[in-house]
């Protein structure tokens, strides 16, 4: 697979909370290929399964979510809009940024910020809260009312790009390079007897609530899942005990939130196919879907896999193509032969 034609893609395509449609879209004829039925249900998720044979077979859910972070318009003021932001935006990195409003046609704006010139040194050194900013699209206050109302959504403007020899840069790799693995894996899985039925879910509205993993697991019943999300990669600035080098290979997750044998599943299949798997101690929520995905009806088992990606939440994201691979054949080993290990109570 051309992880790089994927993702850029998907990452082209806005899909903040909520307003996944063109991503969904998108995704759904990627997954199409590699599954027995693909559809995109009511809560806007991409679900395909690709079934095993087997009467009463184990049901597998491996999930990434499609959702990003983005905005919703609030109001207009002189011709610029006041906006909220969807799911867990930096303010930091508002002022000056370029935004696609998502109106028929896209509408381009900018998050308005004042020159050094007119500020105050204490101005400067501060962080502008979101309810102070706004958006100017270049229009009066008529026609701003008129082509973008209340309540349009909007994404960062940039989609993704190689970054030197190894890395991709841009919005929404969080999460969609965890989705391009899970098309890696069903691609490497294709043709190939399983003893499981097999799931694949991209899932909405991560960044607000997991809404979509919550509603599809109850509507699957899985057995086993495994919630595939990006976790917080290494940089000279961030803290070595909290973050996790790019191209050091997948970060499997330990911890509550983690099925002690599906981790060590991880971890030994990894070792097998000579992969160096890190890990991630999760004392408590793990900050992905995994969390609600593990207590969905009467329990799920439940495994959390992550990506190394620096800068998370900004439109300037960064993940090492080689993870992305690696996750990719991580999984799919993960998958065979798995139903043989499923414990009568998982």
């Amino acid at each position: 697979m051309d992880y790089t034609r994927v993702l850029q893609q998907l990452c082209a395509l806005p899909g903040p909370s909520g307003f996944e449609g063109p991503v969904a879209r998108a995704a759904a004829d990627l997954l199409r290929p590699w599954v027995d039925e693909v559809e995109v249900d009511r809560m806007g998720n991409v679900l395909g399964v690709r079934r095993c044979g087997r009467e009463g077979a184990p049901r597998l859910l491996l999930d990434a979510h499609l959702d990003e972070i983005g905005f919703l318009v609030t109001g207009h003021r002189d011709g610029f809009l006041r906006f909220v932001p969807l799911g867990g935006v930096d303010p930091r990195m508002l002022p000056d940024r370029e935004i696609t409003l998502l109106t028929d046609p896209p509408v381009l704006g900018v998050v308005a910020c004042l020159p050094p010139h007119v500020q105050s040194r204490e101005e400067m050194d501060q962080s502008r809260p979101i309810d102070t900013l706004y958006l100017d699209v270049g229009l009066s206050q008529e026609e701003a009312e008129r082509r973008i109302p209340v309540g349009t959504p909007a994404v960062y403007r940039t989609g993704c790009f190689p970054l030197g020899e190894d890395l991709l840069c841009g919005k929404a790799l969080d999460d969609r390079a965890c989705f391009a693995a899970l098309l890696g894996a069903a691609e490497q899985l294709a043709g190939e007897e399983l003893d499981v039925d097999l799931y694949i879910l991209g899932s909405t509205q991560e960044e607000t609530h997991s809404t979509g993993a919550i509603t599809a697991a109850y509507r699957v019943i899985p057995d086993l899942c495994v919630a595939v999300d990006v976790t917080h990669g290494s940089s000279p600035d961030a803290p070595k005990e909290k973050t996790f080098p790019l191209g050091g290979g997948p970060v499997v997750g330990v911890g509550p939130n983690c099925t002690r044998w599906m981790s060590q599943r991880l971890f030994r299949v990894g070792k097998a196919l000579g992969l160096t798997c890190q890990t991630e101690v999760m004392a408590g929520h793990s900050g992905t879907n995994g969390w609600p995905l593990q207590i969905s009806r009467e329990g799920v088992a439940t495994a959390v896999l992550s990506v190394p990606l620096r800068y998370m939440h900004t439109p300037v994201e960064v993940v090492h193509r080689r993870d992305v691979e690696d996750t990719a054949r991580l999984l799919a080993a993960f998958v065979r032969g798995i139903g043989e290990e499923v414990p009568s109570y998982a």
